[in-house]
């Protein structure tokens, strides 16, 4: 008996130095400490959105015809009424010129009218002032009062003609701008279709067919993005955003809510998505930003200041942390209760402190309750 005694104690020393030994070494993690900062609520889209323009008209001619000259290129800047594209107008031209024609015409029969009458109104006159000492007859009388009358009528026709001559001459005028296509708003050519020589058409109701040219204001950007419904009943008009760029990344770019569409789209059936219009506020002059590039924001719902907060990536299901007890060097679970939160920050509002260590990484094999660790 006490020979086993003897030998218990001799090799539980023994045992415990050889398991002393050989323990697995402590895991090198990277822990990081709780420490306070913004903490935002935020809604992103569900879908890439796209960067669009506030004014983008794809113009097209109102009538056929050959395309005779194209005064801009693909890329040029135009202003308002800049003169884009011109067809064939031999004809309209002919009629605007013969309407003009009948209008100085009709201007110079108004000057023989009125000129006539006034002559016989002074004409008729003196023939009164005559009558009256019996020196002119009755008969003759009559017949310069009736020129007079007369000659104020076609003095007064004569506006009426000219008038008809105006109506022409706008209506030829209207016809040949509409041989003209023209700049509605400054902006840039992004795509012209047609060439010299070429015939275009007017596209037919409900048929839609190319633009003659593609014209866009890029001095007013916005991106459009669908976000889920369920975050979209959050979104108010003139809320503050982020806006994101897969051409530009690591740049970020302040922007404003301006547009939430009034109904939800079914894309798709299964995640239904509400348009926003997120405007660049301002523009970033020094980044060259194009229509079309695809586009993330996050709209800024509310913003907590000097929050208590953890990096959302350290949480554990059920919401706990791994926290670093500095005494034994291990990790130990604690359970914590959360509030406002995002996929990078989530805020703390009980179970640690501020400088507490706590692990980031979760994907580290060995790293749970009760490992011994060191810290990176």
């Amino acid at each position: 008996m006490k020979r086993a005694l003897i030998l218990i104690f001799v090799a539980l020393p023994i045992a415990a130095g050889i398991w002393y030994m050989n323990r697995p070494a402590p895991l090198s993690v990277p822990l990081s400490p709780v420490g306070t900062g913004p903490v935002e609520v935020i809604a992103a889209n569900s879908r890439a959105g796209t960067i669009r323009a506030c004014e983008r008209s794809r113009l097209s001619m109102p009538q056929g015809g050959r395309v005779e000259t194209l005064f801009v290129d693909e890329g040029d800047r135009v202003k308002t009424g800049q003169l884009l594209l011109k067809l064939y107008d031999d004809e309209q031209q002919a009629l605007v010129a013969q309407a003009d024609a009948n209008l100085a015409a009709a201007r110079l029969e108004k000057q023989r009218a009125c000129t006539l009458a006034d002559f016989n109104r002074r004409e008729l006159k003196r023939s009164q002032s005559l009558a009256e000492r019996n020196l002119v007859s009755d008969e003759q009388l009559d017949r310069l009062a009736n020129a007079a009358r007369l000659s104020a009528i076609d003095c007064e026709r004569s506006d009426v003609s000219i008038t008809q001559a105006q109506a022409e001459l706008s209506l030829y005028t209207a016809q040949l701008d509409k041989r003209q296509l023209r700049a509605p708003f400054s902006g840039i050519v992004a795509e012209i279709n047609g060439e010299p020589g070429e015939y275009t058409t007017p596209s037919p109701p409900g048929v839609a067919t190319p633009p003659a040219v593609d014209l866009i204001d890029d001095s007013c950007l916005y991106v459009r993005a669908p976000i889920d419904e369920v975050e979209a009943a959050q979104l108010r008009s003139g809320q503050s955003a982020r806006i994101t760029l897969d051409a530009f990344r690591g740049s970020g770019f302040s922007g404003t809510v301006k547009r939430i569409a009034p109904f939800v789209s079914e894309l798709e059936k299964q995640a239904r998505t509400v348009d926003v219009d997120v405007y660049f506020d301002p523009i970033p002059r020094s980044t060259p930003l194009l229509v079309g590039y695809s586009a993330d924001v996050e709209v800024i719902i509310e913003r907590h200041e000097n929050t208590l907060r953890i990096p959302t990536e350290a949480l554990l299901e059920g919401s706990a942390v791994l926290r670093f007890d500095p005494a034994s060097a291990t990790l130990k679970r604690v359970s914590v209760d959360t509030g406002p939160a995002n996929w990078s920050w989530t805020s703390i509002t009980g179970g640690l402190a501020e400088g507490d260590q706590i692990l980031t990484r979760l994907d580290i094999e060995g790293a749970v309750d009760g490992a011994r660790v060191t810290p990176q």
